[in-house]
Parts: structure tokens; sequence; C-alpha cells
């Protein structure tokens, strides 16, 4: 049995909405990860159907045009910013669950 709790939604999401507030780039929703999501599998050279089937879009115009946008400089260093404050570097994963 496992001695560590789980990571919930709700502490991820606190953490998640805090970390946004701290790194002065304001609120953020959980539709900005899909975004991230997107980015990163278009930055590992991913075929654009299987991003779409991983997207679950049934267009593939959608994965096109919505998440098309490439990742700036900008967007990058916002999303580190936010990263380093959400998910500090003493996160313990315990069991089968894993971010």
């Amino acid at each position: 049995m496992c001695s560590q709790k789980r990571v919930s939604y709700p502490w991820v999401w606190k953490a998640f909405q805090g970390a946004g507030t701290r790194a002065g780039i304001g609120k953020l929703g959980t539709h900005s990860l899909r975004h991230s999501y997107r980015s990163w599998l278009d930055a590992v050279g991913t075929a654009i159907a299987v991003q779409q089937k991983l997207m679950r879009h049934s267009d593939i115009r959608t994965t096109l045009n919505v998440y098309g946008d490439v990742v700036t400089d900008e967007m990058a260093q916002a999303h580190s910013k936010v990263v380093r404050l959400a998910i500090p570097k003493a996160v313990v994963i315990c069991c089968d669950v894993a971010l």
C-alpha cells in the first residue's frame, strides 16, 4: 500500500490557478493545456492525423486552425514560469498517478 497521498484534480486546479496568478499572466483555464499539448505534439514531429486523434477532433481542420498556432518565445517563457510555479521540483507522484 502506498503511504503517499494521490494528487487530486482540485489540488492540481488550485496549483494551476495560483501559478498563473503568481506568474503575472492571470487566470488560466484548463483549455490552455490543450493548446500546449497540441504544440508539444507538433514540436516532437507527431503527424497531424495522429494529433487529430489524440485531441479527439472529428474534423482535422479544428486541429490545424484552432490549435495550429506556433509557440512564440514569449509564450514559451510564460509557460515555463507557470510550470515552475505549479509543479515544484520535489513533487512526489504515488502509485499509478502521473503528471
